[in-house]
């Protein structure tokens, strides 16, 4: 890590080597003939898209980048990512041109959407790409699995620029012990396929397994699976296998930049709502909840300083929050503060900072904020950065 870096009010440390080896210890779970799509929507999960697919890009196991919006896809292929993108939600009319021009494909589950895609691949001159979406069991969007569904499917099919090359759906229940739901869907999707192949309609893809499913479902991969939060070394529920060999890729650091003694009886931060019970020193850190970090830590929550917690005292605030290192009496102005991450042998994971938090692990990564500049490193150097205020 070099200096520059230290000097930072606030920031993270993405590891690629620990990004690798979330996806080495998947491909083991694949056959060699099953591409991995990486998961990349919200700004990779908070960790930042373009830096995360740049470097992915020349994985040769890595078949695509999975987005939820426009955006995030056009900003994609601006940075320079040549593979496949998906854009799984819902898109709006205004962009379809400017995405079949890029080759971006579309997840449809409308007929009139579909209609209006081909109309708008006919202007440009080629194709658009499209993958059918199927619901089995999530009821967000999707196909139901019935016979009008097939019907449908069959007139989007006849569509003469639009090209079904792959046709997908999303487990809504895989990261429970109990698989019973998960096959079940499983099952449905497997109907549908077999339905629309009845009619002459086949995909050259076909996916369907998330993070859970891809670690706990062996045999439901298809050709292609869709790594979403284990690619970042999360786990997408407690109820999992935790033996499974995941490493965080992201730290978050900050540094003390106030120390006050105070005496017994002193209220802290807003509302007054904790008070000193003895003379104490507090630190005050400059990071908060308009950087993303939970306001329901506060008096609950912890940091690191020195490899040792020092607990959160009093709300946090937008920029700003304060932590007792009294029983840290080295603790200096200036010294570095891990937010997640490892101190030492002491750690801080995301996963425990949501459950004090009352936050699902997903949700706290993707809220790290815009104002927190993300250094990546491999082998130890920094090879990358991303800063929107640079």
């Amino acid at each position: 890590m070099t200096v520059e870096i230290e000097k930072r009010r606030v920031y993270a440390i993405v590891d690629f080597d620990a990004l690798d080896q979330n996806v080495q210890a998947m491909e083991e779970k694949l056959p060699q003939d099953v591409g991995m799509m990486a998961v990349i929507k919200t700004n990779a999960y908070g960790h930042g898209a373009k830096a995360i697919a740049k470097h992915l890009e020349d994985n040769d196991r890595i078949s695509g980048y999975a987005v939820a919006t426009a955006e995030e896809a056009l900003e994609l292929r601006k940075a320079g990512i040549g593979k496949m993108i998906l854009i799984l939600g819902y898109v709006f009319e205004k962009d379809y041109e400017d995405l079949i021009l890029q080759d971006i494909r579309f997840g449809i589950y409308r007929k009139d959407v579909a209609q209006a895609l081909d109309a708008a691949a006919e202007k440009c001159h080629k194709k658009a790409l499209i993958h059918i979406k199927i619901d089995t069991g999530m009821h967000r969007i999707g196909y139901p699995v019935c016979q009008e569904s097939v019907e449908e499917i069959k007139e989007i099919a006849g569509l003469k620029h639009l090209c079904l090359e792959g046709i997908f759906t999303h487990f809504a229940r895989a990261d429970e012990a109990d698989k019973s739901y998960a096959k079940k869907a499983y099952s449905l999707f497997k109907d549908m396929i077999g339905a629309l192949q009845k009619e002459d309609i086949t995909f050259p893809i076909c996916h369907c397994c998330n993070s859970a499913a891809i670690l706990e479902l062996p045999g439901y991969h298809e050709n292609m699976v869709r790594a979403g939060i284990t690619l970042y070394g999360l786990w997408p529920s407690e109820e999992m296998d935790h033996a499974f060999p995941l490493h965080p890729i992201l730290s978050l650091y900050s540094h003390i930049v106030h120390i006050k003694t105070l005496p017994a009886g002193s209220a802290i931060s807003y509302g007054g709502t904790y008070v000193t019970e003895r003379e104490s020193r507090i630190a005050t850190i400059p990071v908060g909840y308009g950087d993303g970090y939970p306001r329901s830590l506060s008096s609950k929550g912890y940091v690191l300083v020195r490899g040792k917690p020092a607990p959160i005292v009093g709300r946090v605030c937008m920029d700003q929050m304060m932590v007792d290192v009294t029983d840290i009496p080295d603790a200096e102005y200036l010294d570095r503060v891990t937010l997640i991450g490892q101190d030492g042998n002491a750690v801080i994971s995301m996963e425990t900072l949501g459950e004090m938090s009352g936050r699902f692990n997903y949700e706290l990564a993707c809220n790290l904020g815009d104002r927190i500049p993300r250094f990546y490193q491999k082998d130890g150097a920094c090879v990358d950065e991303m800063n929107y205020f640079a």
